[in-house]
């Protein structure tokens, strides 16, 4: 069978020849696995460990498209920038990782209508239909499941006003929150509407959406219903009405949302971050009839880098994960560095092996 073929048929719980593979990787990773010569500069991951599955990145979903990026402060470790979003970001320049939220200029709805709302147009300038082309002609070449990937409405939110001022709004103000939901929902549609008529459409749509923390939602299942739901119920029907799945990666401790979120329309979760507390063959059992699942192989059990942990973690799971034809092997989060190539590609030899199915 084909990656095309395998995510297919897992996403509509049919019979494959073994469980697909994805994964993601941190971007000091590519960096590191390059230049030790493990991996060519001009070829791709999903080449050279033969993944079933390819996304593309397509959208800038930035407020201020001509807003230039301000550095407000810089030392040899890290670097604090103003961004198109208002939003004041410090990152770290020696190693990947998630950028600490400084400030924000919106801290409620009098600021996202002045400094947000209106530069949220439909403008094709943040489109990348050159990329989006050649990577779809690349995966079709390839025989790999292609999506467009990108962020939703959760995830537009809090780049504009961060998590705190966000999740206050939601008790304080929201009317507020729901004007952001409907607002990048349907910018987010529209544009995908432009993309596709023009480049034609992908096999799935792969949506970034971080709902949770550790042990927790940033919400309550009650609160998702009321205000992000709608947003996801908008921008799922719209793939849906072109037979297109959807895959909602949400890292951290989403399990109370889940039933909500199938109410949504999702069609596979991914990344089953087992520890933010999430509980992969719990969830599929109970979920693996309504739903795919891709993720929940333990990354910190790769980066032991001790081939009898990997072993334990990939025994105790994948035979248990092939029961429903719903699961993607794939890491609970992206790979970083510390995890050896020689271990990842032995991971990888393992979890196919243990996935595949008697003929």
């Amino acid at each position: 069978m084909t990656g095309f073929e395998r995510i297919s048929n897992i996403i509509n719980h049919k019979p494959v020849d073994r469980l697909p593979v994805f994964e993601h990787f941190w971007e000091d990773t590519y960096t590191e696995w390059r230049n030790k010569g493990f991996i060519k500069k001009e070829e791709s991951f999903e080449d050279h460990f033969n993944l079933d599955m390819q996304n593309y990145w397509t959208f800038n979903m930035i407020a201020d498209l001509d807003f230039e990026q301000e550095v407000i402060e810089e030392t040899e470790e890290t670097i604090l920038v103003k961004d198109g979003n208002g939003a004041f970001l410090r990152r770290h320049k020696i190693h990947d990782s998630t950028p600490e939220h400084v400030d924000f200029t919106v801290k409620n709805k009098a600021g996202w209508e002045e400094h947000i709302k209106p530069y949220l147009t439909i403008d094709e300038r943040r489109i990348d239909f050159e990329g989006y082309r050649k990577a779809k002609a690349e995966a079709k070449r390839a025989n790999r499941f292609f999506c467009w990937s990108g962020l939703n409405v959760f995830e537009l939110m809090h780049p504009v006003c961060g998590h705190e001022y966000m999740l206050m709004g939601m008790v304080l103000e929201p009317e507020w929150i729901q004007d952001m939901v409907m607002t990048y929902s349907r910018l987010v549609v529209e544009l995908q509407k432009i993309l596709f008529e023009r480049e034609g459409y992908p096999d799935g749509i792969f949506y970034y959406e971080d709902m949770g923390f550790k042990e927790k939602p940033f919400f309550s299942p009650d609160f998702y219903k009321k205000l992000i739901q709608p947003g996801h119920i908008y921008t799922i029907d719209y793939a849906h009405s072109n037979d297109i799945p959807v895959i909602m990666h949400s890292c951290g401790y989403v399990e109370p949302l889940l039933p909500s979120m199938i109410e949504s329309g999702i069609d596979c979760l991914q990344v089953i971050e087992i520890k933010a507390g999430m509980d992969l063959l719990k969830l599929y059992e109970e979920f693996g009839d309504k739903i795919a699942f891709m993720g929940g192989i333990d990354v910190r059990k790769l980066y032991t880098n001790d081939k009898k942990i990997i072993d334990q973690e990939l025994e105790n799971k994948i035979p248990k994960l092939k029961k429903k034809f719903s699961y993607v092997i794939h890491s609970d989060h992206s790979i970083p560095k510390t995890v050896d190539y020689s271990t990842f590609t032995y991971y990888l030899e393992k979890a196919t092996k243990l996935g595949t199915y008697d003929c």
